[in-house]
């Protein structure tokens, strides 16, 4: 789930385009957005939910990278048809790894249908792979009616689930996701000399940092690019639309990830089961539990707002024996200017039994006595 940050932030990027969003990568949290949920007509952004349906079957040993698949006439005739293409021809005997690098570097269109059609019969079959996909990530305002993204007024998006789609690719298949970085794609084409084409992402050659994700262009939608940057460990996704020229198109998505590096920061609060917190007992025969998140836990705002920001552990506490594994025994509270902004539940992570009468009795005579246990 995408949380606003939009309001905590005084500043504006003023970006020339009619529909934007940036988002943390790590916390979720939107630094900016422009009408983020109105309609749009994704393009070729559409080629990242393809690439997505084929890596989930690569996952679920239902397709190897080595499978061939055979050009239909349907696949080729977009080759000639002035799209981008990656310039297969009929009966071509193809490789999915090759289709892939067509479609994610050469943007081919002819490769989509050819990877559509081998994989589910038809590109309609396909296309309904891919709504399915995009119920799953929470696509609530997608429809997908071919993959390629060309002119179909029912193939529809938002930037917002543009953006939910580039995460789920980048979290779920980081090793696929270094070929939307790859410049170059040459393709050794049946009857001609081999065809070297450029990935048609501009920000990959300006070595910022952008490593993806995916260009795209319609005369009715202009020009569009949902855009991934990385700076150390932290990571920002930027998608926007409706740009009127190429050059706008990488100036002013260059422009909202710099200005969300530049004015906010992300903090690690707690790495699932890995991060450990220590919580005292009562009455266990350790005196102290180890607690974790089940989940990863960042926190983003505003740099001017660092000072303000803390994080305390809240709990009714010593935690009294028995203490059973994954049982909530404490929260993360993290504050800024006295706001709570995350609670964060906490989990035992591990069995603390109770000591046996005796002790306990005399632990319990001891607090009594002396209010220390």
């Amino acid at each position: 789930m995408l949380i606003s940050l939009t309001t905590k932030l005084f500043s504006n990027p003023n970006i020339q385009a009619r529909t934007g969003i940036l988002v943390d990568y790590h916390s979720d949290e939107i630094l900016f957005e422009l009408d983020p949920d109105a309609q749009i007509y994704p393009a070729s952004m559409t080629k990242i939910m393809t690439a997505i349906v084929a890596f989930d079957l690569i996952k679920a040993n239902k397709l190897s990278l080595d499978d061939l698949f055979t050009v239909s006439e349907n696949a080729w005739r977009l080759s000639q048809a002035g799209y981008s293409s990656m310039f297969i021809m009929i009966n071509d005997q193809v490789s999915v790894e090759n289709l892939l690098k067509g479609i994610i570097i050469a943007s081919g269109n002819d490769a989509c249908v050819a990877l559509a059609e081998g994989i589910a019969g038809s590109e309609q079959n396909f296309a309904d792979m891919m709504n399915d996909k995009a119920g799953e990530i929470g696509m609530t305002s997608s429809n997908f009616t071919n993959s390629s993204g060309i002119n179909d007024p029912d193939n529809i998006s938002t930037v917002r689930d543009i953006a939910l789609m580039s995460k789920y690719l980048i979290k779920n298949y980081p090793n696929y996701y270094e070929l939307f970085a790859e410049k170059t794609f040459t393709w050794d084409r049946t009857g001609g000399e081999p065809i070297k084409q450029g990935n048609r992402n501009p920000l990959l050659y300006k070595n910022v940092g952008v490593d993806g994700v995916k260009t795209g262009y319609l005369a009715v939608e202009k020009y569009s690019l949902a855009s991934s940057m990385k700076k150390n460990e932290r990571r920002l996704i930027a998608v926007a639309s409706g740009f009127e020229t190429k050059n706008l198109r990488s100036s002013q998505s260059l422009k909202l990830l710099n200005w969300g590096f530049r004015n906010t920061n992300t903090f690690e609060i707690s790495k699932k089961n890995e991060t450990i917190f220590e919580i005292d007992t009562w009455l266990g025969v350790k005196p102290k539990i180890k607690a974790t998140t089940k989940e990863d836990f960042y926190v983003t705002i505003n740099k001017k707002d660092i000072r303000y920001l803390t994080v305390s552990l809240d709990y009714k506490g010593p935690i009294q024996a028995p203490i059973y594994k994954d049982t909530e025994i404490a929260k993360i509270i993290v504050t800024q200017k006295d706001n709570t902004i995350k609670e964060i539940p906490l989990y035992a992570a591990e069995d603390v039994k109770k000591v046996n009468f005796f002790k306990s009795l005399l632990t319990s005579l001891n607090y009594l006595i002396w209010g220390d246990v």
